[in-house]
């Protein structure tokens, strides 16, 4: 009897010893934008300084200019977008100077080379223990929460066309019996899981709203030699792509909250691109033909160039 009653104690045993084991959790969205097998045009986003508005981490010898978790989130966010395969990131940290240059109107997108700056911040962040204690066993779980903030503005016209929210949590348990079983110590990698969760969340509406407006490159000279507009190879741009010059639309002021509003350009000629240039994406260019219509060489500041329809 008493060997049947120890070989049902120690097969007890083995299984809540097998099953006491530590396990990840990470609650996040995967949805992502939908793949297309359409070619498009590659838009520039330079990503901001991700802010870090909580308490957490903020010690005597605090640097807002190194925060450890914003680089976090602006590198996380960083990865996302680039495996989209529809952006060309330029990483920017002079939030400061990136807000004058906006500022300025239409001429801030030669000098920041982007089509849309992202700014972000870590609004709240969290780190908690809980557990439960059983007469034969015991559970321990690390939580931790974040909540990201991401806004979306336009560099020709320095307006937020997006700004939203999103949280995320990321967790560990362990589960002993009989006092076997997973220990838990102290996990470092649950912020950037939490962090993450938060901004897959917001990727997909940064995305939609980044290539929803037609892409737009710059007439940089034209003279009788050549015609070269802004943009090249790393943004997708090959030769042979024929786009359009449309020529501005009328400035008007709206009375309600005294923002400029630009009215519809209109096509003026059609360019056809024979050679690409440049060495790096800032400074990447491409030679063009005038395939039809005209524009006035002196004045190429009333001009763009965008994908034709």
């Amino acid at each position: 009897m008493k060997k049947k009653l120890i070989s049902l104690f120690l097969l007890c045993l083995f299984f809540t010893t097998a099953s006491a084991q530590k396990k990840v959790v990470v609650v996040e969205n995967e949805s992502q934008a939908p793949i297309s097998d359409q070619r498009t045009i590659k838009r520039k986003v330079a990503i901001g300084r991700f802010s870090n508005e909580t308490k957490y981490a903020k010690g005597l010898f605090y640097d807002k200019d190194n925060d450890p978790m914003g680089k976090q989130a602006l590198d996380i966010l960083s990865a996302k977008l680039a495996a989209s395969g529809k952006f060309l990131l330029l990483e920017r940290s002079d939030l400061d100077k990136l807000s004058q240059e906006i500022a300025k109107g239409d001429v801030a997108n030669q000098q920041i080379g982007a089509d849309y700056l992202i700014i972000g911040s870590i609004t709240q962040y969290g780190r908690k223990n809980v557990g439960n204690q059983g007469v034969f066993s015991s559970s321990k779980s690390q939580i931790v929460e974040a909540a990201v903030t991401i806004r979306i503005v336009d560099v020709s016209t320095g307006l937020i066309i997006y700004s939203d929210e999103a949280k995320g949590m990321a967790e560990t348990k362990s589960k002993s019996s009989f006092g076997i079983g997973g220990k838990q110590g102290y996990d470092a990698t649950l912020s950037d899981k939490a962090i993450s969760a938060a901004i897959n969340k917001l990727v997909e509406n940064v995305i939609n709203k980044c290539t929803d407006k037609p892409w737009r490159s710059y007439l940089l000279s034209s003279d009788a030699d050549a015609t070269i507009i802004s943009g090249g190879a790393s943004q997708d741009i090959r030769v042979d792509d024929v786009f359009a010059v449309v020529k501005k639309g009328k400035k008007i002021k709206n009375p309600q909250n005294g923002l400029m509003i630009e009215l519809p350009g209109k096509i003026v000629a059609h360019v056809k691109v024979i050679m690409l240039g440049g060495d790096t994406p800032e400074t990447e260019y491409s030679l063009v033909d005038i395939l039809d219509g005209s524009f006035d060489a002196s004045q190429l500041n009333n001009y763009y160039i965008t994908e034709t329809k």
